[in-house]
C-alpha cells in the first residue's frame, strides 16, 4: 500500500514564529497467539513500537520497519497505513514542536521479542478489558463503567447534555436495546477519556483519581492508537481475508475460527463460520490431520495459494453472529 501524506504550506505562527514538525512513524503489529490477539509494545507495556520519521529514510514504510526491527528484533510482514493523529494538544505543555504521528496496522506470527523490559508481546484486552466478550459480558461493564457513565450523564449542566451523554455511552457500550457493535472500540475509549475514567485523561486533566483507571495506561496517546487499530481490524476481518497472514502454514477450522473470534472478540456459530469458509473455497486440505479434543481427528487445511496471491484485492464474509 503507498504511503500517503497530505501536501500542507507552511505559514507563520501567532505572533510571528513558525511552529516546527515532528514527524513519528508508530506500529500497531499484531499476532495471535493461543487464541489471544497480542499487541507488541516496548517500555514495559507502555508504548507501541515508535520512531522519527529521518531523512534517510527511503520511504515512510522502510522507516517504519528499521524502527521496528531495532527496538523489537522482530521483522515486519503485511503493513497498511493506519491513520494520522496531528491534534494540537498532542505536543507537551509549552511545545512549540508540532506532533504528528503516522500509524501503521502490521500482522504477523509471534516471535520472541528483544527483550523482556523492550520489547514484549501483550493481549490487547489488558489495554481494553471491556471489549472480550467471548465469556460473555465482562464484569467490569455492568459493575464499574456503566455505573459511573450514569454518575457522569447525570452530572450534566442541562438535560440536552444529559440525553446527549447518555446516548452515547448507550450506542457505544450496547444498552438500552442497542447491539453491542465491536467494531466501536475507538469510541468507547474516547468516551471513557472524555469522562476522564482512564489514567491518561487523568495526566491531562491533572487528576488524582485512583478509581479512573480502566484497563493498562500506555504514554501519550498510544492507548488511542491501539484502539484505533483494533477497530480497523475488527472491521477488516470481515471483508478482506487478512487473518491469513496471523495462522501457521497449516491448521484446523478450529484453529482459524478461535483465531477469528480472538480477533472480534466475541463467539462464532460454529457451522455457520464452517459453510461461510467453505463456500467461498478459501482453503483446501491438506491431507493431514491432528487430535484437537477428544472426537475424531481434525483435519489440516492451509490457504489456498490463489487466494493468497490476490488477498489484496479479494474479499471474504466472516459470520460475526454470536453463538
Amino acid at each position: 500500500m503507498q504511503d500517503k501524506v497530505a501536501s500542507t504550506k507552511r505559514r507563520p505562527a501567532e505572533n510571528g514564529q513558525r511552529h516546527s514538525i515532528a514527524a513519528e512513524l508508530i506500529a500497531v503489529l499484531v499476532a495471535v497467539t493461543i487464541g489471544q490477539p497480542r499487541v507488541m509494545t516496548i517500555e514495559r507495556g507502555q508504548s507501541l513500537p515508535s520512531g522519527p520519521f529521518e531523512l534517510g529514510h527511503r520511504s515512510l514504510q522502510s522507516g517504519l520497519r528499521d524502527w521496528v526491527e531495532q527496538q523489537t528484533k522482530h521483522p515486519l510482514g503485511y503493513i497498511e497505513q493506519l491513520y494520522t493523529f496531528a491534534d494540537r494538544d498532542r505536543a507537551p505543555n509549552g511545545s512549540a514542536q508540532r506532533a504528528v504521528s503516522i500509524s501503521y496496522l502490521a500482522l504477523t506470527r509471534e516471535e520472541q521479542a528483544a527483550s523482556a523490559d523492550e520489547a514484549a508481546w501483550r493481549s490487547w484486552y489488558d489495554y481494553f478489558p471491556w471489549e472480550d466478550h467471548r465469556a460473555g459480558i465482562p464484569s467490569t461493564l455492568p459493575d464499574v463503567i456503566v455505573p459511573r457513565l450514569k454518575v457522569w450523564a447525570d452530572a450534566a449542566d442541562d438535560q440536552l447534555t444529559h440525553t446527549d451523554r447518555w446516548q452515547r455511552a448507550a450506542m457505544a457500550f450496547g444498552l438500552d436495546g442497542y447491539a453491542w457493535n465491536e467494531e466501536l472500540v475507538l469510541q468507547r475509549y474516547e468516551l471513557l477519556y472524555e469522562a476522564a475514567f482512564v489514567e491518561e485523561a487523568d495526566r491531562c486533566h491533572g487528576s488524582d483519581n485512583p478509581l479512573s483507571v480502566f484497563g493498562r495506561a500506555m504514554q501519550a496517546d498510544h492507548r488511542r492508537i491501539l484502539a484505533t487499530g483494533i477497530a480497523r481490524l475488527r472491521a477488516k476481518i470481515k471483508y478482506r481475508p487478512v487473518v491469513f497472514e496471523l495462522m501457521p502454514p497449516t491448521f484446523t477450522l478450529l484453529q482459524l475460527q478461535r483465531t477469528v473470534e480472538a480477533l472480534a472478540g466475541r463467539l462464532l456459530h460454529k457451522q455457520n463460520f464452517r459453510r461461510l469458509i467453505e463456500q467461498q473455497d478459501l482453503v483446501e486440505e491438506t491431507g493431514e490431520t491432528v487430535s484437537e479434543t477428544r472426537g475424531p481427528p481434525a483435519k489440516r487445511f492451509r490457504f489456498r495459494q490463489t487466494v493468497l496471491a490476490e488477498r489484496t484485492v479479494a474479499g471474504t464474509k466472516l459470520p460475526l453472529s454470536s453463538a
